[in-house]
């Protein structure tokens, strides 16, 4: 008898897991704390081992009509502006690891998975329920929210992000911790291509790579529209996410300093600017750190990672396939051990992700005598350099 997991986050991991858990017949509720399932604008990559395992959800038609199949990954240096590498994505992406390299906005992803869930009709989608505990037995967990309300099922998954409440009953010294603030901010924006002049239009993955920054603008929605992110080792006094526009802007120059005309044009084109403080936790050293009994985690509330590797959606969708995979379709009785499988195989691939991450964001933001490295490196090796290959066709 299949198996009645309440799934906690209602995000693009959350969402994957019950879409991947419904196929196989199991019942999933998903509790997201807010008050309508939705994502706020932004962009992501999706390398092909995450487009393959969304292919594997039957949602490879519907992702190419939302994505933008960008032709090539071009590194330029933040200061000059001259190219530093480049990587052909589109078609030979497509050929070396059977699967795109897509750049899709989060809301389109995640509405995407929000469909195919409420198609398949498995489970219940609840919102403004927010988290104030979860109990465990040997068979039952239950999830309770701050207004009283209660649900029982035959197992928990957290989906819940970086400050995971779900995370709290894994059986680990870790569990209890706060996750690490990096001091690093992420300021996003997005803007329809046509709106923008020619020379700042692009159909490729661009990187400008400077001292303790980085800049990143990719083409989604089909190509419309193009995604912009500046990172930089720059913490705000405060909550990042609680700034205004313009007190976002001043910061975000700020910490820009001496940046080329291209890529400042190009700031400057941005409409609506947000910024974002960045946290993660250190990598993962064991199977204990993803599933203990009936509790498992998915995405951030196992793995938060620095997005310097552009896999935090990615993970989460391989978590959320791998899963399922590991329940296929047995009942409450095998989800103890199949939540076991599921970690086992999981925590390694991801912990490596998340040293790799960290070590990109040491890379990407050299200075002195290790950026002139970095930069002789780029431009003698290339494509070789910048390809995942253990990541991709992993």
């Amino acid at each position: 008898m299949p198996a009645h997991i309440l799934v906690a986050g209602g995000g693009i991991g959350g969402l994957a897991t019950a879409l991947a858990l419904s196929r196989q017949r199991h019942r999933a509720d998903v509790f997201e704390q807010a008050a309508a399932f939705g994502e706020i604008g932004a962009g992501v990559q999706l390398g092909p081992n995450a487009t393959r395992r969304l292919r594997q959800l039957d949602l490879g038609t519907q992702l190419a009509a939302i994505a933008a199949r960008p032709d090539a990954l071009v590194v330029h240096g933040a200061e000059s502006g001259a190219e530093i590498a480049r990587m052909p994505l589109g078609d030979a992406m497509q050929q070396r690891y059977g699967a795109p390299y897509f750049c899709v906005h989060r809301a389109d992803l995640h509405g995407l998975l929000l469909d195919a869930v409420r198609a398949r009709g498995n489970g219940t989608l609840v919102t403004a329920a927010l988290i104030r505990q979860v109990e465990t037995s040997d068979d039952l967990v239950c999830l309770s929210s701050t207004d009283a309300r209660a649900w029982e099922g035959e197992a928990i998954v957290g989906a819940d992000g970086l400050w995971s409440m779900v995370r709290r009953q894994l059986d680990t010294p870790s569990a209890e911790q706060p996750p690490r603030v990096t001091g690093h901010t992420a300021w996003r924006a997005m803007a329809e291509q046509a709106a923008l002049p020619a020379a700042l239009r692009s159909r490729q993955v661009r990187v400008w790579l400077g001292a303790r920054l980085h800049a990143v603008a990719y083409p989604v929605r089909g190509g419309d529209w193009l995604n912009v992110v500046v990172i930089a080792e720059s913490a705000p006094a405060g909550d990042a996410r609680d700034w205004d526009q313009a007190g976002s802007i001043a910061a975000l120059k700020q910490a820009m300093g001496r940046s080329c005309v291209g890529l400042q044009s190009l700031l400057d084109a941005m409409p609506g600017w947000r910024a974002w403080s960045l946290g993660d936790r250190a990598p993962m050293t064991c199977a204990a750190d993803m599933a203990h009994e009936r509790v498992a985690l998915v995405g951030d509330a196992a793995h938060p990672m620095v997005p310097y590797l552009a896999q935090g959606a990615g993970m989460a969708i391989e978590d959320a396939v791998a899963l399922a995979d590991a329940l296929g379709g047995g009942g409450a009785a095998e989800v103890p051990a199949a939540f076991a499988r599921y970690a086992d195989a999981r925590w390694a691939r991801n912990a490596q992700v998340q040293a790799r991450a960290r070590r990109n964001g040491e890379i990407f933001h050299a200075t002195g005598a290790v950026r002139l490295g970095r930069d002789m490196a780029m431009r003698l090796l290339g494509a070789k350099l910048l390809d995942q290959p253990w990541l991709y066709a992993g």
